[in-house]
C-alpha cells in the first residue's frame, strides 16, 4: 500500500518536472486493491482492472520500475511498449488483461474471459494448439476453479454496458467479482447525481446468483474477509459476486483536474482522515505487529527504491517512430498470403448434420455461409457462434421432443448448428449488440475463435466502443502482448423493397477507418465461402459484411468449393476484363454493374473492366493500378451515401498516384446523401442501379 502510494507521488512529481507527460492516481484505494490480490491468485485467475488499480496490480507482482517505464513511455514498458497512457495496465504473466482509457468496456469483456475459462474447463481438447491457422499462435491456460475479476469507478455504473454485463454474469452463474471502487466522484460529479438514490449496492441487489458485500474499502483487513468471502462464492461456482468498496479520493481525479473547483476543504479533510496508508500504520502500531522503527525501515527501504527505479526508468529507451505500424496486425499470420488462396474443389460431396453425403448442387450465398461455419465448427473446437436470433431454439427441449422446427438465425444462416454441436457451441445472446461484440473480445483474448452475429447493421452501433476502442486496439495498444481474433458477421446493405431506414443501411467506410479491423464484403456465394473461412482461421479481428439481398440471389450461385477453400484478404477478383474503362465496386453493386457493362458492351461497343474488391480492408491497389494504367478511365461505385464514403479513398489515390494515366476525371456513383427510403420508387431513387451505372460509363467512354 506505501509502495502504490509513494509510485503515485514519484509520478506527481515527474508530471510536474515535465518527465512524464499524464499522471492518474490510485491514492485512498490502496487497501481494497491489496486484499483483492491476496484473495485471489495472480498468473491462475484472471484480472480486468481500471486506472485506480496500481496496489492491486503491485500486490498481484508488477514492479514499480514496470510502472515508471509506462509512465515514462519507455520502449520497454510492459503494458503497452510506450502507447498507452501510464496506469493502463497489461501483465500478461500475471493475467493482468490490456486496458483502456474507455468507461466501462472492460466489463463485459471480464465475462466473455470467464465463459472463455469455462469453456476451455468443459472442452480441454480445445486448448490444443494447431498448425496453420491462428491457434499456432494462440496459447490457452485455463484453471477449473478460476475467477475473474474486473473493477470500476462508481461512476461507471451509469453506463450501459455494466448493466449488460452483470445481467449476463448473473444469468450465466459465472466466476466474476465485479469491484466497484467508489470514491464519491466521477471526475467532478457526486454519487448522488450519477446514481438513482446514491448508492449503487441498493440498484443491483436484485440480481439472482451474486454474492453482495458493501464495505469500507479502507480498511484492509475488512475487504480482505469481503474479497475472501466473494471468491470462496465464485469458486463453489455458486455465481458472481459483487463488492462495492467506499473508499476515498485524496488527490485530484489526475493532474489534469483541480478538485478545489468543486470540492471545499471540509470534504477533503473529512476524507483524509479516513486514508487508509496512515490508518493501516496505526493498526500495524497498535496491534504490535511494528513499531515505529520498523514502519520507518520499511518505508525508507522503499522510497530508496523508488528512487532509483525512477533513475532507472528515465534512463531507459523509448521506442523508435519506425515502431508504430509494429502490431497494428498479427506478425505471425498474414491473411493476404498464398497460404490462404487454395483452389476450389471440383465435383465435392456435401455432408450434412446427419452424417450423410451427397454431391453438390448450386448453393446460395446464405447456403454456403451456413455450410462454411459447419466446417469449421467440425474443424476447430475453439470456434463458436452467438448472437441474437442464432440458435435453433434457446429452449432445447423443444428440439429434443421435435416440437419445433428451429430459426438458426433470421436469415437461415445458423439453421441447424446447435442441433449438431450444442447449445454451448451456438447460442443466443441478450438483445444488446455491445454484450454480443464485447463478451466475444473476452473470448477471443483467452484463445477462443467467437463467430458472432449482429442481426442487421442498422443496430450495430451499440457495439462501436468494443469495434473502434476496443477489439481492434487490443493487439497494438497491449505491444502484442495480448490479441483477440474473432469474426463478426453482419448483415447490411438496401434493395430490399420495403427495407426502409433501419434495415438498408450500408456504413463500411466508418470501419474501414479503424486501424486493426479487417473488412470483408463479398458479392457472391463462391467469394463468401472462401473469405469466411479465412476470416475464421485468421490472426487478426473480422468485419465480415453479407450483402442481404445477395443471401438467396441467383447471381453468384455456387457449387459447394470444399472444407478447405479460402480467398486470401486484398486480392480482388477482375468479374469481368475490359479495355476502355475500369469500374471498381463491391457487394450488391456488383451484379448491377456487370449488367451496365454488358449493355454498354452491346450497344456502344466499350470494353469495361469490371473489378469486385472482395476485401475493403486491405484493398487491392495493385488490380486497380494495373487496370487503370490499361484503360485510364476509372469509375467507382458503391452502395453508401456518395459523401465521404469508401470510393472517396480509392478516388483520392488514384488521383494521387495515377494522375498520368488518366484521360477522364475519376467518377463515382454512390447512394444519394439521404436514408434508404421505404417506398420502392423513392429506395429505387436513392441508391445506385445498373441505368446510373450505364449513364456514368457512357459518359466516361465519350469524354
Amino acid at each position: 500500500m506505501f509502495t502504490s502510494r509513494r509510485v503515485d507521488d514519484r509520478e506527481i512529481m515527474l508530471k510536474r518536472q515535465q518527465k512524464v507527460f499524464f499522471q492518474i492516481s490510485g491514492a485512498g484505494h490502496e487497501a481494497m486493491g491489496v486484499a483483492a490480490a491476496f484473495a485471489l491468485k495472480p498468473g491462475r485467475d484472471w484480472f480486468y482492472p481500471y486506472y485506480r488499480d496500481r496496489a492491486l496490480c503491485l500486490a498481484l507482482g508488477a514492479t514499480p520500475y514496470e510502472m515508471l517505464l509506462g509512465a515514462v513511455g519507455a520502449a520497454d514498458d510492459p503494458s503497452s511498449g510506450g502507447r498507452q497512457m501510464p496506469s493502463h495496465w497489461a501483465f500478461k504473466r500475471i493475467n493482468i488483461v490490456t486496458q483502456s482509457s474507455a468507461t466501462g468496456t472492460q466489463i463485459l469483456q471480464a465475462v466473455g474471459c470467464a465463459e472463455g475459462g469455462r469453456y476451455f474447463s468443459k472442452h480441454p481438447n480445445a486448448a490444443q494448439k494447431a498448425e496453420g491457422d491462428y491457434r499456432q499462435f494462440k496459447d490457452v491456460e485455463f484453471q477449473r476453479d478460476e475467477i475473474t475479476y474486473v473493477s470500476l469507478g462508481d461512476g461507471t455504473t451509469s453506463e450501459g454496458e455494466f448493466w449488460e454485463a452483470l445481467n449476463s454474469a448473473s444469468n450465466l452463474r459465472l466466476p466474476v467479482i465485479f469491484c466497484v471502487q467508489d470514491n464519491g466522484y466521477a471526475i467532478s460529479v457526486p454519487v448522488e447525481v450519477q446514481t438513482s438514490g446514491g448508492n449503487i449496492s441498493r440498484l443491483v441487489s436484485g440480481f439472482p446468483n451474486f454474492h453482495f458485500e458493501e464495505i469500507d474499502g479502507t480498511d484492509p483487513a475488512v475487504a480482505y474477509a469481503a474479497f475472501k468471502r466473494a471468491a470462496d462464492h465464485c469458486r463453489a461456482g455458486h455465481g458472481p459476486a459483487f463488492v462495492h468498496a467506499h473508499v476515498i479520493r485524496p488527490y485530484s481525479h489526475s493532474l489534469s483536474d483541480d478538485e478545489r473547483l468543486y470540492r471545499p476543504d471540509s470534504e477533503r479533510q473529512a476524507d483524509a482522515a479516513r486514508d487508509p496508508v496512515p490508518r493501516l500504520q496505526m493498526f500495524l502500531l497498535r496491534e504490535g505487529i511494528l513499531d515505529e522503527k520498523g514502519i520507518n525501515k520499511i518505508e525508507k527501504e522503499i522510497e530508496e527504491q523508488i528512487q532509483a527505479d525512477a533513475d532507472r526508468a528515465l534512463a531507459a529507451p523509448i521506442p523508435q517512430p519506425e515502431t508504430i505500424y509494429n502490431f497494428v496486425y498479427s506478425p505471425d499470420l498474414d491473411p493476404t498470403s498464398a497460404a490462404f488462396e487454395t483452389r476450389a474443389a471440383s465435383a465435392v460431396a456435401e455432408t450434412a448434420a446427419d452424417g450423410k453425403r451427397s454431391a453438390s448442387q448450386p448453393k446460395t450465398m446464405a447456403e454456403l455461409i451456413n455450410t462454411t461455419l459447419r466446417d469449421e465448427m467440425r474443424r476447430d473446437e475453439r470456434v463458436i457462434i452467438f448472437g441474437e436470433d442464432v440458435a435453433d431454439a434457446s429452449r432445447e427441449e423443444y428440439i429434443k421432443r421435435k416440437l419445433v422446427k428451429g430459426k438458426g438465425g433470421v436469415f437461415k444462416l445458423t439453421s441447424g448448428l446447435q442441433m449438431e454441436f450444442g447449445a454451448d457451441r451456438v447460442f443466443n445472446s441478450p438483445l444488446a449488440e455491445a454484450n454480443i461484440v464485447g463478451r466475444a473480445t473476452g473470448m477471443a483474448t483467452r484463445g477462443l475463435k467467437p463467430v458472432v452475429e449482429i442481426q442487421f447493421f442498422d443496430y450495430i452501433w451499440p457495439a462501436m466502443m468494443q469495434l473502434r476502442d476496443e477489439l481492434p486496439t487490443i493487439r497494438w495498444r497491449s505491444n502484442n502482448a495480448f490479441s483477440a481474433p474473432l469474426v463478426v458477421r453482419v448483415a447490411i446493405g438496401g434493395y430490399l423493397t420495403g427495407g426502409a431506414i433501419y434495415h438498408s443501411q450500408c456504413g463500411e467506410s466508418i470501419f474501414t477507418h479503424t486501424p486493426g479491423l479487417r473488412v470483408v464484403f463479398p458479392s457472391n456465394a463462391l467469394d463468401a465461402a472462401g473469405l469466411l473461412r479465412t476470416a475464421i482461421r485468421c490472426d487478426d479481428p473480422v468485419l465480415f459484411l453479407e450483402h442481404k439481398r445477395l443471401y438467396r440471389e441467383t447471381y453468384g450461385r455456387t457449387a459447394y468449393p470444399g472444407p478447405d477453400y479460402m480467398v486470401p484478404f486484398g486480392k480482388a477478383n477482375i468479374v469481368q476484363p475490359g479495355t476502355d474503362i475500369t469500374v471498381i465496386t463491391y457487394g450488391a453493386v456488383v451484379p448491377r454493374a456487370l449488367q451496365a457493362a454488358q449493355k454498354i458492351q452491346r450497344e456502344h461497343q466499350v470494353s469495361v473492366e469490371l473489378i469486385d474488391l472482395r476485401c475493403l480492408n486491405p484493398f487491392d491497389w495493385d488490380a486497380i493500378a494495373t487496370s487503370v494504367k490499361k484503360t485510364n478511365r476509372a469509375l467507382i461505385a458503391y452502395e453508401d451515401t456518395l459523401s465521404w464514403g469508401y470510393g472517396a479513398e480509392i478516388a483520392a489515390r488514384i488521383a494521387d498516384q495515377l494522375f498520368h494515366h488518366l484521360d477522364a476525371p475519376v467518377k463515382r456513383i454512390a447512394a444519394t446523401d439521404t436514408f434508404v427510403a421505404y417506398q420502392p420508387i423513392l429506395e429505387d431513387a436513392i441508391l445506385p442501379q445498373a441505368s446510373d451505372l450505364f449513364r456514368a460509363m457512357k459518359e466516361l467512354a465519350e469524354f
